[in-house]
């Protein structure tokens, strides 16, 4: 369990940060900080997340979800503002940032695990 829980993380990690090497306007100094923003978004995700996609309901209702893909880019670009090596320059790169890793880590996971 713990094996599988740290694999996810290195996973997550190394998606981060080719996001960041093909997104221009996401930017991680090296792999040691990918692994610390990591950490930094699964806490926002956990705790902020669910909060605002409460919140935000009846317009994730009335765009048929396609709102998630905002909160999304709020709290990635909220990730990098509390982790130093991890910057997130735009809404724009943090809408396609969160799109691309959402999708590259799924992939990743997939062939992983």
């Amino acid at each position: 369990m713990l094996a599988h829980l740290i694999v996810s993380w290195l996973v997550s990690a190394l998606a981060l940060w080719i996001v960041a090497q093909v997104i221009p306007g996401i930017v991680v100094r090296g792999f040691p900080d990918a692994l610390i923003a990591t950490a930094v978004i699964a806490i926002v995700n956990a705790t902020i997340g669910p909060i605002l996609k409460f919140l935000a309901f009846p317009l994730v209702f009335l765009t048929l979800g396609l709102f998630l893909l905002v909160i999304n880019a709020l709290l990635l670009k909220l990730a990098s503002m509390f982790t130093p090596g991890f910057k997130v320059h735009g809404f724009l790169a943090a809408l396609l940032g969160s799109l691309v890793l959402t999708i590259l880590t799924s992939v990743l996971r997939h062939v992983v695990f």
